[in-house]
């Protein structure tokens, strides 16, 4: 989520990816073509096979697709690995595959880089359309009416693991001061669209808890890229600028709520272009247009493009239009949707959680600390919604757990930026590798489906 705007903005300027799509040939672009392809095939198989399990398991399809990842990525068969993920054209399987069977002329490290790079814009893309989705799936006066408790969710979900981490790392372990703010920041996280997937699959996105936790996590989501601004610049020049601190506080608040307002205004002239409409997705192209409008929107002012993406579903949402348009976006979703979870799993490496490297002990333990405090510090979030009515609020604290790629994102600028130590970093990888794949099943369980529950009424 927060992937998008940090490493498409590295590429620009330092990425060799630019010079070489500028001299690339039309074979090489072949070559790239057939890459990207072979890619596609491998994520669809480790989806489909991963989800069909899972779901034969009773268990959510999602954690199926991050375990395929899982098996295809750098952890296991090398199938999908990625630069950021620790892999090269060496030891990937698909470059070394395209060399056996095409004759692959250009320099595989090229290709390499340049199909990793196609196969992430499509992941963030995948994400991007699944967060519109959601938006469309949310009901935004349900959201309003649950505003409250999700804001209080947010900030103790956010407050708590984020001072449990820091001070726990600099009093229990001795890590300097700056590392252990760095690891705490990357506690405070929710991967949205993990959990977001996992209420939809359970049937949950629209009950009171669901809609809590959907509007807690877009508001970490916020919260998240404000936290990354401060301790990307305590990293760089040890102090931080409150100027830039502001800007995202007043833009984000300003972005949601404008879009909202604005978007109550547009709805009705939406509505009118596309009953003017007579060729084929007038409704589903206009609608993608807007969606990925706001996202842009959202992008250029340092938001995120998942939050526009969010913000547009929740807009149109209110036409008389939503349910045509749900049912137009899930075969988009279906193909885009399932690269951002295989992705996302097959640049994580679980090489980390090997005890028998010497290297890695020291990161475990301190790993052991930072799952604890991840897992309660979202955990008594949920606890803090006090109301009358019967509500699961362990359920709404699980909901928060996954930390999915954006505490891989945390993570990352802190090992480039050279704050974080090995051990240091490797814990990170773990906590996020667990609270990732422990959501979706710990999830499943906390919730039943309403259909299940009206049964048991019944009886």
């Amino acid at each position: 989520m927060l992937a998008i705007s940090i490493t498409w903005v590295t590429s620009l300027t330092s990425n060799p990816i630019i010079p070489l799509l500028a001299t690339a040939t039309e074979s090489d672009s072949a070559y790239i073509m057939a890459g990207v392809l072979i890619s596609l095939i491998v994520i669809y198989l480790a989806s489909i096979v991963g989800a069909e399990i899972c779901a034969r398991l009773n268990m959510p399809p999602v954690l199926g697709q991050l375990l395929g990842g899982l098996v295809v990525g750098i952890s296991a068969f090398h199938l999908l690995v990625f630069p950021e993920g620790g892999g090269d054209s060496s030891n990937s399987l698909i470059i070394n595959f395209l060399i056996a069977t095409t004759g692959l002329s250009l320099d595989g490290a090229a290709i390499f880089q340049i199909n990793s790079e196609v196969i992430s814009v499509l992941a963030e893309i995948g994400v991007v359309i699944l967060l519109f989705e959601i938006g469309l799936e949310s009901d935004l006066k349900e959201l309003l009416k649950v505003g409250p408790y999700s804001a209080i969710v947010a900030l103790v979900g956010v407050a708590a693991p984020f001072f449990g981490g820091t001070l726990g790392l600099v009093y229990l372990f001795g890590i300097p001061t700056v590392p252990a703010i760095f690891a705490g920041a990357a506690l405070t996280a929710t991967s949205i669209g993990i959990t977001a997937k996992v209420l939809a699959e359970l049937q949950y996105l629209n009950r009171k808890e669901g809609q809590i936790i959907i509007g807690a996590a877009v508001l970490d989501d916020v919260l998240g890229i404000i936290i990354l601004a401060i301790v990307a610049s305590l990293a760089k020049t040890g102090e931080v600028e409150l100027t830039n601190v502001v800007y995202l506080i007043i833009s984000a608040v300003a972005f949601l709520v404008g879009a909202v307002l604005l978007g109550r205004l547009f709805n009705p002239y939406f509505v009118k272009i596309v009953d003017e409409l007579r060729t084929r997705g007038q409704l589903l192209i206009p609608a993608l247009i807007f969606a990925f409008a706001l996202s842009y929107i959202a992008t250029a002012i340092q938001l995120e493009a998942i939050l526009g993406a969010f913000t547009a579903g929740l807009v149109l949402a209110e036409t008389q239009k939503c349910q045509a348009l749900k049912n137009q976006i899930i075969p988009i979703a279906d193909i885009l949707v399932p690269v951002f979870f295989v992705v996302v799993s097959a640049k994580t490496n679980i090489g980390v959680l090997n005890p028998f490297v010497p290297e890695n002990r020291e990161g475990l333990m301190i790993a052991v600390f930072l799952i604890l405090i991840a897992i309660v510090g979202k955990v008594i979030s949920g606890f803090t919604v006090f109301d009358q009515e019967e509500t699961n609020r362990l359920a709404i604290g699980i909901g928060m757990i996954p930390r999915g790629e954006v505490g891989l994102v945390f993570a990352g600028i802190g090992s480039t930026t050279g704050v974080l130590s090995g051990s240091l970093d490797a814990a990170i990888i773990v906590m996020v590798i667990l609270t990732t794949f422990l959501a979706p099943p710990l999830l499943s369980f906390v919730f039943q489906k309403p259909e299940q529950v009206s049964v048991k009424t019944k009886k």
